[in-house]
């Protein structure tokens, strides 16, 4: 198994390597991906991670655990390096248990280089937001978690609280800020209540700093014309976005053309976003938006059975499907 996995990322090597030769310069790239419980195979302290383990039912052991990582590098090795050929900048990912797979993850073949900017957050199965960056593109000059409060006393449906991290791109300052909302499982209000969070956060940052360029991303875990993402103040087309709100591209690409990140009951969602200030839309200097992406592969899509179309998921129920995540990444371009 260990062999095949190194072979494959040789392969993937090298096919990354033509793809190079086609990238454009001066384009940057920022991806987004929910990596669907990369869990490790031993408990952690404190942490409902039983799911996850090698004597629970979906017998969550070192082969398996082995192979997520191996597809899920392969992915984000993927990512944008048919326009930027250092692959993207900076990558934000939720779903990660700890700082161990996080680091594991980085040390596969496709994605050596990249560092990892992690705080262990609240949530009581232990998944964490984190931003994986390459320090050949991205500086990283601060960074903090900031804990969410809960909505009406909900302590049920937290927010995996919200990681900060200011630095220099191409010679730019940039502040990513990366989400994980609360579940469908929760009501909308729940939501709003961490739209509005992030909004201060917002407000707070752009306040001492107006060219400021800051991108909000994240699982939102709703659509883009959602209760929520009015009150972030994003919007559809750049032309209606005012000082303090956001541009959403993503919004236009579900709704108008279709495309989204998850699949439930046959309707497409795309709870996947990455959405950016107006410094970011109307610089004369320095870095500005160009474009955006959801990344559809045939391999990241189940080709057969009663789930054709939908995202290759590593589980299907307690079965093991050996595949990627339940999201698709998403991705924003920037021209220096």
């Amino acid at each position: 198994m260990k062999k095949l996995i190194i072979v494959l990322n040789l392969m993937l090597l090298v096919a990354l390597g033509l793809q190079a030769q086609q990238a454009k310069p001066g384009l940057y790239s920022v991806a987004f991906y929910n990596l669907e419980n990369l869990f490790d195979t031993i408990h952690d302290s404190g942490k409902d991670d039983y799911e996850y383990l090698p004597n629970a039912e979906k017998q969550w052991n070192s082969e398996k655990y082995l192979a997520k990582l191996a597809n899920l590098s392969k992915v984000l090795g993927q990512l944008s390096r048919d326009k930027v050929a250092d692959g993207p900048a900076v990558i934000g990912v939720v779903e990660a248990e700890n700082r161990r797979v996080l680091d594991d993850l980085v040390n596969q073949p496709s994605l050596k280089g990249y560092e990892v900017v992690h705080y262990e957050g609240p949530d009581k199965r232990g998944i964490d937001c984190a931003l994986l960056y390459n320090p050949k593109q991205f500086e990283v000059i601060s960074s903090k978690l900031i804990e969410s409060t809960p909505f009406q006393g909900d302590t049920v449906h937290l927010t995996r609280g919200f990681l900060i991290v200011n630095g220099k791109l191409a010679g730019d300052n940039v502040c990513f800020i990366v989400n994980h909302w609360p579940s469908r499982g929760a009501d909308s209000p729940v939501r709003v209540h961490a739209a509005r969070q992030v909004k201060a956060l917002a407000d707070s940052l752009l306040l001492t700093d107006k060219k400021l360029k800051l991108i909000l991303m994240g699982d939102l875990n709703d659509d883009p014309m959602d209760d929520s993402l009015a009150a972030l103040g994003a919007k559809k087309h750049r032309q209606e976005v005012k000082a303090g709100e956001f541009y959403n591209p993503f919004w236009e690409i579900l709704e108008d053309k279709g495309v989204g990140t998850l699949l439930y009951r046959g309707k497409w969602n795309l709870f996947d976003q990455i959405v950016v200030s107006p410094s970011l839309l109307n610089a004369k200097r320095g870095l500005k938006y160009v474009d955006s992406e959801v990344f559809v592969r045939d391999y990241l899509l189940q080709q057969e059975g009663q789930y054709k179309g939908s995202p290759l998921r590593t589980h299907g129920g307690k079965l093991w499907l050996n595949g990627y995540s339940d999201h698709l990444p998403t991705l924003i371009y920037l021209k220096k």
